[in-house]
């Protein structure tokens, strides 16, 4: 713990607090037992993970006795796996680490063992290992370093003082070699999480009041700390169901269940942004052949645009410059049984939108698309261009708030410029991040890791209380 031949003894009793600050706890009661070689930590849902050649594992803490709805998710290195004897006799294998340890004014590392110590008074035991020679126990005495207190997990300022743990993210998708899902991977594991993809497609749920499960290709999925959903248009509604199975576990998901189908649902997304007030082109819908002609001019006659429901990319949306072409396209997408929109159409955007790249409550990146020679369509997967624009501070909040409608923490927001102000097209929840990477020079994926890493890593999760069990020890 120090080399100064010079300096005091160390002295402690047989009870001490201390703290771990590498696993974000601050404050543990701990019992001194020299009789034990090994120390040991309490830990629940204990779980191995990341490469072999660098494994790690997961762990809960349970901290304050006697409060299991307290619980800290902490992780580390594994640097070995040892039998351990405890003092009943019983042989039991875990997972070792090694984490600094502060007591009083002096912090050293120590080794520790994981165990459900959940039956024990004292959710941490050092054994002799954990000293050197400069430290006295005296088995008589208690806190002979000055004490803490378990108040800080009721404050706010247990979140600031934890560390950058390594997190297990899953990121939801059917195309692992694609931009996004790559810069998504590559970027996570710059910071040292671990990221792994999941097709979509191949997870199946256990759905149960207990204890739902997310299942993979024939085994239960381990716990993450974050879901990152790319949801493609063609499964939105098995995809959804997927992330609304982890919302249920628990899990938190970047864009959450909800968002995702209403965003996807174009009329519903559309009476949405007029529930909140947001600019759009004036938008018409109804189911009867009938009504062509009113509908045409709900949107202020032709020229307009006439849009799938379910289209994507630009693909299945005409422009009908003439009523009687408006009446054609209209006429035909009812006898294919399509369901569409009537939209009208911006003339003055001369085919152009912007897209805004929003995370969490700020837009941190935007670009203009322009439509490839004679198209009104400005998508980049029907051959547009992207280049970097400033928005206006009116643009940049109707974004913000497009996000916020759907509750969206990743959003692109595409919107034109009208001579009435910005008016949203649409708002996507898996935007793609190569274009807008690529036009900007941003790295989107890392902010993406900023807003996941904010939301994962503060205070104590609160679990519903249980009766405790606890009993000296």
């Amino acid at each position: 713990m120090t080399n100064d031949p010079n300096a005091p003894d160390f002295r402690l009793g047989w009870e001490e607090w201390c703290a771990l600050p590498g696993l974000g706890l601050p404050a543990l009661k701990a019992k001194v037992d020299t009789g034990a070689k090994t120390s040991a930590l309490h830990a629940s849902e204990i779980e191995p993970f990341g490469p072999s050649a660098r494994p790690r594992v997961r762990f809960n803490v349970s901290p304050v006795p006697g409060r299991p709805d307290i619980a800290i998710t902490c992780s580390a290195e594994v640097v070995d796996r040892r039998e351990v004897t405890s003092s009943n006799g019983e042989t039991e294998l875990r997972y070792v680490i090694t984490t600094p340890m502060r007591m009083g004014d002096r912090e050293w590392p120590v080794e520790i063992t994981l165990t459900d110590r959940g039956s024990m008074a004292y959710r941490m035991l050092l054994g002799r290992q954990a000293f050197d020679d400069e430290t006295v126990i005296s088995p008589g005495e208690s806190f002979c370093q000055p004490e803490l207190s378990f108040d800080v997990y009721h404050s706010a300022e247990v979140a600031k003082v934890a560390p950058a743990r390594t997190l297990r993210i899953a990121v939801l998708s059917r195309e692992e070699h694609n931009y996004s899902t790559q810069r998504l991977v590559s970027e996570g594991e710059k910071r040292g999480h671990v990221v792994e993809v999941i097709d979509t497609l191949r997870c199946y749920m256990a759905i149960n009041a207990l204890s739902p499960e997310v299942h993979y290709d024939g085994k239960r999925l381990p716990r993450y700390d974050a879901v990152i959903p790319r949801i493609g248009a063609s499964i939105t509604g098995y995809g959804t169901s997927v992330v609304r199975q982890f919302e249920t576990i628990g899990t938190y998901c970047l864009n959450g269940s909800e968002g995702i189908t209403a965003s996807r649902d174009k009329l519903y997304a559309h009476q949405i942004l007029a529930r909140h007030r947001i600019g759009m082109p004036t938008t018409a819908f109804a189911a009867s052949p009938k009504d062509n002609g009113n509908l045409i001019s709900l949107v202020g006659g032709a020229p307009l645009i006439v849009k799938l429901l379910e289209s994507t990319q630009g693909k299945g949306v005409v422009l009908a410059e003439t009523k009687k072409a408006a009446d054609s396209v209209i006429t035909a997408f009812r006898g294919l049984k399509a369901s569409f929109l009537v939209q009208h159409f911006v003339k003055e955007a001369a085919g152009e939108d912007i897209r805004c790249f929003v995370v969490g409550n700020k837009v941190v990146a935007a670009i203009k698309r322009t439509g490839a020679e004679g198209d009104f369509r400005s998508n980049l997967h029907m051959g547009g261009s992207a280049s970097t624009v400033r928005i206006t501070k009116e643009e940049r909040e109707t974004a913000v708030r497009a996000a916020r409608a759907f509750r969206l923490n990743m959003a692109g927001v595409d919107m034109l410029r009208s001579s009435e102000g910005p008016k949203v097209l649409e708002v996507n929840s898996s935007p793609g991040l190569e274009g807008i990477e690529k036009a900007t020079g941003k790295n989107l994926s890392g902010l993406l890791f900023d807003e996941i890493e904010r939301r994962v890593r503060p205070a104590p999760a609160r679990k519903p209380r249980k009766k405790s069990t606890d009993t000296a020890g």
